[in-house]
């Protein structure tokens, strides 16, 4: 195309097979193209890598091609400037490893659009094009573009919401509510066209269309959104978010998608202010595959964050129900109708409590997905459970959680105290941060005492979580619950772990790695897993044995970002047995995903794997298993 001989270097490597790309996908002949195009700012030049012109006026810039730039913010910042001082209406930035391509709708806006047109299309029959939920699944932006979901959350803050006047948290929560709406109703008539997309409207209309969406996603699932919310960002901003979502397909084998982008959302408002950390999804599965939870059997997380605990308890049952009916998981699994059994569990033996009312509306609208438009997750204050009949005789917080707690009051122990429940199941980790210093609230607990007998003046609201939790369990009720681990070797501690042996069977101690909660906190901690004293179940006795193990492999770098299985760290003679995929095929979920993705091993999903060794990945050991510690307890 130069015609002269060119050093062929890494950029230039890329370059020519782009090139190839726009002829051979796309149908543009060399003859419209021009590599290294001269762009003027003022008296300097720079140069864009490929320029597409266009078809008619043959001088005019129709496509920018921006390469060289390794970052998306750098390469996106570079290829806004080509695009203004051209005029061109559309641009592409690649590193080699993800693409993404932008309308410029004027000099601040550009839209993320799905691809671009080919030589013979216009730009309208790209934004006109009707897309139904196996397009969306064909084209998913975190697959085909290896993003996710928090990375496009990031970008709208950077170019559209920081400016915007609006509460993020919730202006952004309403959208992924609506969409996920969106994407269930399609997903259960094929044949529908996915509404959350602009098809070509205008702003306005665009708006309009949303908003009415929005209004069907708060009647069917309601209690997290008033009856006269709206959505409040302004057309033009609404536009550029819904062109940033709505090639993401947030149903996916699990909720991980949108379960990553509330973590991140809700970091960013008070939830690690009160001590409260999400849990990484391996330690809960960890607990879960520990205790096993059946579908007959009640469960209840007590500080329940967005509901890891009750979400991932929920697929674990789910699939046993699939397998007793010989029924197959597919890959949308969260989507899928379910059989009534799986519902009917939802409905009926899965609850939740949180005293952080974002936490809450999160946590409801996880379980109202799998519940199929009902739950029980509870706006309550798990430890001052004396207080919790104001909450009941308030018509308000009735209108949204009656349903729930007509449930949770069938179990509770005496119909007339709130304090003891019959729950089979609690799995927690409750906030560990800060002290609970009311009298009122200390004097209905046991660990609320010194040694002396005499009430303190304040206890670590973890501490009473222990007993509070306690109470929830009927006899012979199993528990998991993360603890500092300092409550497991601190001298000073030594009456709580007497209480604990008083008044259950511990089952097993899981020291976890220091930077599993990172970058919120560095509080090493462990799980504690229990068995309340039963004289059928689980017979009192002095002595017995228990299982404890240490965590080995970190998970997370000391910065907090996950540490994925790279393929030299999997036993080659494991490949196979393991059913795991050595393609580099799509991601779909993932905070950091690495640059050189050829390097790492994926799952049958083409999810990465994170480096933990807290159970086997697919049946075959990926690390050294936890180091088991088991001793008698005397």
């Amino acid at each position: 195309m130069r015609k002269k001989e060119i050093k062929l270097t890494p950029e230039e490597v890329v370059r020519q097979l782009y090139v190839l790309v726009l002829r051979d996908d796309f149908g543009y002949s060399t003859d419209r193209m021009e590599l290294e195009y001269a762009v003027s700012f003022g008296r300097e030049k720079k140069r864009a890598d490929i320029i597409i012109f266009d078809k008619n006026q043959t001088t005019t810039p129709f496509i920018m091609v921006e390469l060289k730039k390794p970052k998306l913010k750098d390469g996106k910042e570079q290829l806004k400037s080509y695009c203004n001082a051209t005029g061109a209406p559309i641009g592409i930035w690649s590193n080699g490893e993800s693409i993404s391509y932008y309308h410029r709708k004027d000099p601040n806006y550009f839209e993320d659009i799905p691809e671009i047109p080919r030589a013979d299309q216009k730009l309208s029959d790209i934004l006109e094009e009707r897309w139904s939920i196996a397009d969306l699944i064909a084209k998913d932006k975190l697959v085909t573009e290896r993003k996710s979901l928090k990375d496009l959350i990031l970008e709208m803050e950077d170019e559209v919401l920081a400016n915007a006047g609006v509460d993020v948290f919730e202006e952004l929560f309403k959208l992924i509510f609506t969409k996920l709406y969106d994407e269930m109703e399609s997903g259960r008539n094929t044949k529908r066209h996915l509404e959350f997309r602009n098809y070509g409207d205008t702003e306005t209309e665009l708006k309009t269309k949303v908003q009415q969406l929005f209004d069907k996603a708060k009647l069917k699932w309601e209690g997290v959104f008033t009856e006269d919310d709206k959505l409040m960002l302004t057309p033009s901003h609404l536009s550029v978010c819904v062109s940033s979502l709505q090639d993401v397909k947030l149903f996916n084998s699990n909720l991980d998608v949108v379960d990553e982008a509330f973590e991140y959302l809700m970091s960013k408002s008070s939830k690690g202010e009160k001590g409260q950390y999400f849990t990484p999804r391996y330690v809960i599965d960890m607990c879960v595959k520990m205790l096993n939870p059946k579908e007959e059997e009640t469960i209840i997380d007590t500080a329940a964050g967005s509901c890891g605990f009750p979400v991932h308890t929920i697929f674990h049952v789910w699939e046993q129900i699939l397998k007793r009916k010989g029924l197959s998981k597919s890959h949308l699994f969260t989507l899928d109708q379910k059989p009534a059994e799986c519902i009917d569990y939802v409905q009926e033996k899965v609850f939740a409590i949180d005293f952080d009312e974002k936490a809450v509306r999160v946590g409801r609208t996880l379980n109202l997905i799998a519940g199929d438009g009902q739950t029980n997750v509870l706006h309550l204050n798990t430890l001052d459970y004396e207080r919790w009949d104001e909450k009941t005789n308030d018509n308000d917080w009735i209108d949204v959680y009656n349903e729930g707690w007509k449930k949770l009051k069938k179990l509770k122990a005496d119909k007339d105290s709130n304090r003891d429940f019959q729950f089979d199941i609690l799995m927690a980790n409750p906030p560990f941060a800060g002290d609970i210093k009311e009298s009122r609230i200390l004097a209905k607990y046991e660990l609320g005492k010194k040694d002396n007998g005499k009430y303190q003046t304040a206890v670590g609201r973890d501490i009473l979580f222990i007993e509070r939790n306690l109470d929830f369990l009927k006899p012979g009720g199993r528990m998991a619950v993360v603890l500092p681990q300092g409550r497991f070797n601190n001298s000073s501690d030594k009456h709580i772990r007497e209480f604990i042996a008083e008044h259950c069977r511990i089952l097993a101690v899981v020291g976890l790695h220091g930077n599993v909660f990172k970058p919120h906190t560095g509080t090493k901690t462990s799980v504690l897993l229990v068995q309340k004293w039963d004289n059928k179940l689980c017979p009192k006795v002095e002595d017995y044995p228990i299982f404890f193990a240490t965590m080995q492999e970190p998970s997370k770098d000391n910065s907090g970002e996950k540490i994925f299985v790279r393929k030299k760290d999997y036993p080659k003679s494991a490949k196979k047995e393991a059913g795991v995929s050595l393609v580099a095929e799509p991601i779909d979920h993932y905070e950091t995903t690495p640059q050189n993705l050829e390097e790492y091993l994926l799952d049958t999903h083409g999810h990465l794997i994170v480096k933990h060794d807290l159970f086997n990945h697919d049946g075959t050991a990926l690390q050294k298993p936890l180091r088991n510690l088991a001793k008698k307890r005397n």
